[in-house]
């Protein structure tokens, strides 16, 4: 368990860091990214992107978000204690996951690359996203281990798509998505070990059946 919150630590440190660093003014990288992209949120291509964004970086979390407590009291409804267990350990850690948005915007105070509501880093799309990742990555290796595969490859899928929309869309800087994967990897991993999701073979015999 330690590795992994000493992981998650390590990742949440370079989330502030990063924070810390272009919360005054945006890097190179992200100047250059977002003059490349920039007007692109005009027209037909900014409609189709914003459907995109949306549609993986609120509607399908929010989806999933609630799907968990549904599914928890299915759980303890039919009597599946080991899935109710899985399930009751991942909730918080997706909610500390999302948190990382909340705490982070007013903490850096980040200006967008256009004028929009809210501050820019981290990007709450982008936490969203890899805050579902996470959560049904961690649920599949208890409960559907020959799916975490696939859940890993569809889920950073998403988390990438979702990252590009924003850029795309001119709301978002490219270190706001970067730092948006850092502190729900850096929060989520740290959070799964104190609620013993990490390391699952150690753990593995510790829930009930």
């Amino acid at each position: 368990m330690i590795r992994w919150v000493l992981l998650g630590g390590a990742l949440a440190a370079l989330f502030v860091l990063l924070g810390a660093a272009v919360a005054g003014h945006p890097l190179p990288i992200d100047l250059a990214v977002a003059g490349a992209l920039q007007g692109w949120w005009r027209g037909t291509t900014g409609v189709v992107t914003t459907v995109i964004s949306d549609t993986f970086g609120i509607v399908l979390p929010t989806v999933f978000a609630v799907a968990l407590p549904v599914a928890a009291v299915l759980c303890w409804h039919r009597g599946l204690r080991r899935e109710l267990n899985v399930l009751l350990r991942a909730l918080p850690v997706l909610l500390l996951c999302r948190l990382t948005s909340v705490v982070g915007k007013p903490l850096f105070e980040r200006s967008r690359p256009r004028e929009y509501a809210q501050f820019s880093y981290p990007s709450g799309h982008v936490v969203a996203a890899a805050s579902m990742g996470l959560a049904a990555v961690l649920l599949c290796v208890w409960l559907a281990p020959r799916l975490t595969r696939w859940a890993i490859v569809t889920f950073a899928s998403i988390t990438v798509l979702v990252a590009v929309s924003r850029l795309v869309l001119g709301v978002h800087w490219l270190t706001d998505t970067v730092g948006a994967v850092l502190g729900v990897l850096g929060v989520g991993l740290a959070g799964a070990a104190v609620v013993r999701l990490l390391p699952r073979p150690v753990l593995a015999a510790t829930l009930p059946a």
